[in-house]
């Protein structure tokens, strides 16, 4: 299934993608004085629910597909069935960990000055503060305008506890998938490659990760697909275009580390809880490993395809 979340009020409402592309508001459209009743009202809290809380929210979308066109008419004037275009938040719009893998993809450390492949997964703390949505703009800020770069990725949504798994378990984990754009401030990556110290390498390191935390740099959705909708996730692609062109295009399967053995060696430090999130990391066409490089700019649109997920799309802006 495809859930999403309904922009209103602060937190937003949980939402499901019909066939018809149409959106159901899963709360309102839930029976009450039965368990439907029970169904949180947040992405992150049907995954908390558990099997048995996706098997509701299941439920709630065959009734609703099933129903015919008088019922669907009137459940269009309740406000329960939504047309496919309205706002939308990220799929899960403050998650309580944001962690982003660095140099995950074969490609992508050939076009970075030939960076050697990692002995394990690396991986950074993002701040949740950095998280956008589907079709919202994303401010430049005027310190760092220069060298905004995108980075299309399948984001993992976690949907049970999971702290010290093996990469088999670690799968088990596994809530579902949506879109992400590790969106980048690279004014100092001249800096990370030119250092001759150990201490100068560290520090524009840091910075460089801190160009990673602005605002609405790191727009997720528009869905959250659950894993069942994937028979093997290594299968998909993705791309990226900037204002239709296409600059990242990749099968997944050119991960270095399968997500698995990711998803297990991170979690031998920290503890996932459903609703987390993890990026896997950018494949190879990135703005700054071009020649020459390409960044983004104000009125650019960039977009982010995964199969089976959908289109992420942002427009850039001035900071106001």
């Amino acid at each position: 299934m495809k859930l999403v979340t309904i922009r209103c009020a602060s937190e937003g409402v949980a939402g499901a993608i019909l066939k018809s592309g149409e959106i159901v508001n899963i709360s309102l459209a839930a029976a009450q004085g039965s368990l439907e009743a029970w169904i949180p009202s947040s992405v992150r809290g049907i995954l908390q629910a558990g099997p048995k809380g996706l098997e509701l929210v299941n439920q709630v979308i065959e009734r609703i597909e099933s129903a015919s066109e008088q019922s669907r008419a009137q459940l269009k004037v309740k406000g329960v069935l939504l047309p496919g275009n309205i706002a939308l938040m990220s799929p899960i719009p403050h998650p309580r960990l944001l962690i982003a893998a660095g140099l995950a993809f074969h490609q992508h450390l050939k076009e970075m000055s030939g960076t050697p492949v990692p002995k394990q997964p690396t991986a950074f703390i993002k701040s949740a503060g950095s998280i956008t949505g589907h079709e919202c703009a994303v401010p430049i800020q005027p310190h760092a305008a220069d060298c905004v770069d995108y980075e299309g990725e399948l984001a993992v949504v976690f949907g049970a506890h999971c702290h010290r798994v093996t990469p088999e378990e670690a799968y088990a984990c596994i809530g579902g998938y949506t879109c992400a754009n590790d969106i980048s401030a690279r004014d100092w990556i001249p800096g990370v490659f030119g250092a001759k110290e150990v201490w100068e390498a560290r520090q524009t390191w840091e910075v460089n990760i801190m160009g990673k935390q602005m605002p609405g740099f790191t727009p997720l959705g528009p869905c959250l697909v659950t894993k069942d909708e994937f028979s093997d996730i290594t299968k998909v692609t993705l791309q990226t275009r900037l204002n239709g062109k296409t600059m990242q295009s990749v099968e997944m399967s050119d991960l270095i580390f399968p997500i698995g053995e990711t998803i297990s060696y991170l979690s031998q430090w920290y503890a996932f809880e459903p609703g987390d999130i993890l990026l896997t990391g950018t494949p190879a066409g990135v703005g700054v490993g071009r020649k020459p490089p390409v960044f983004m700019r104000p009125g650019d649109e960039v977009e982010v395809e995964i199969d089976g997920i959908g289109v992420l799309r942002n427009t850039m802006t001035e900071e106001i």
